[in-house]
This record gives structure tokens, sequence and C-alpha cells, in this order.
């Protein structure tokens, strides 16, 4: 089965209309205020070729709603301590098609074993490397580690993955795997992504 790309980060208009065309599936935008990719109350310009997905941390049901309706929105990816009870609440009030995805930092096995709780809660997993904040920081972990995990979600694999990870993607496996996400290791700046470097990219994991 083909892998899902999703490229995270998102901000400006011409940027998110340039990536639109490209072999991409998701795009994350970012609604966390500390975050150096914050896209405020409304996405610039909200793709129509894929499935824009809102990015949020330790946010209230009722925020994310409202950021669903005004943006037009096709997924969830939740970033912050939400319980896998919260993400079963709010995946019962999403519109039906919304999907719901819970990013789990991981430094080590343990924190893939525990990844198992979210099951029948989520959607998708998103597999990042832990780090002070909430993701970006451009750092890839052990995917080794990933061995401990067997629940029944299927997971992105995100964390620092580059231009640079071609090949280990090409040799990375796991029954689990649903796709890829790319963020920072693509930036001109944040929220600025080379488009000629992510269609490399693109190019280079076509067969995955």
């Amino acid at each position: 089965m083909r892998l899902i790309r999703k490229l995270c980060g998102m901000r400006h208009a011409d940027n998110i209309r340039r990536a639109e065309h490209l072999d991409l599936d998701w795009m994350g935008f970012i609604f966390w205020s500390g975050s150096k990719r914050y896209v405020g109350e409304r996405i610039a310009y909200v793709p129509e070729r894929v499935r824009p997905i809102g990015v949020f941390v330790n946010a209230d049901i009722d925020e994310i709603l409202a950021a669903v309706a005004a943006n037009r929105l096709g997924g969830v990816q939740l970033h912050g301590a939400e319980t896998a009870d919260f993400c079963r609440c709010l995946r019962n009030r999403l519109p039906d098609g919304v999907l719901t995805i819970k990013a789990i930092a991981i430094s080590g096995a343990e924190d893939a074993q525990r990844a198992s709780a979210y099951d029948e809660s989520v959607d998708y997993l998103l597999f990042d490397t832990r780090c002070s904040g909430y993701g970006g920081s451009g750092c890839a972990f052990d995917w080794s580690v990933l061995d401990a995990y067997v629940g029944n979600t299927p997971f992105l694999l995100s964390g620092g993955i580059g231009i640079d990870s071609v090949d280990a993607l090409h040799r990375f496996s796991h029954p689990q795997l649903a796709g890829i996400d790319i963020n920072s290791r693509f930036e001109i700046e944040p929220g600025v992504k080379d488009i000629d470097l992510v269609a490399d990219f693109l190019n280079q994991i076509s067969n995955l």
C-alpha cells in the first residue's frame, strides 16, 4: 500500500499553493500559538488538492471544533498531553470524515509500548522525536525502538526526516507504518518550505 505523504508546518498562501501540486496527501497547519509556524485562527489559503490537518497542543474540544469548521479541516493532530479518553471524546464530536491523529513523543521502546493505549481512540498515531517542545526539532529518533509498538493503530513516521533519510526509509518496515511526515528539514525559514527540495524527496520515495 502506498504510504501517506504529509508536509507539516505550512503558513504562507503562495508556499501552500505550490506545495499542494506535489505528490502529497496531507498538509499540516499549526494552531498552537507557541509555535514559530503558528497560522493564527485562519489558514491563509486552505488547500483543495490535499487534506488539511490542524495541529493542536492541549486545546479544548470546542476550540478544536471551531478551527475545524472555520478552516474546513480534514483531520486533527493532537500534539500535547491528550489522553486516550480525550481523543475518543473529540473523535465522537468531529464531523464525519475528519480524521484524528495522536502524536507520540518517542525516546525509547517504553514510549512505543505505551502508544497502544490509544487503540480505538484515534485513526492514526504519529511517532515524533521527544524534545523540550512539541515537535519540529529537526532531530530523528532511533526507529528500531518501534519494534516495541504492537498496537493496531497505523502510524506516520516523523522527526528529523530529510533528504538524507531516503535510504533509511527504504530499509525501514513495520506492519503498521502508514505514512511519512516531514517539516523542518525542508525549510528555508520556519513555515516556509523549499518546494524544489520537497519535490526531490517525494520523487526519491515514489515507490514507497
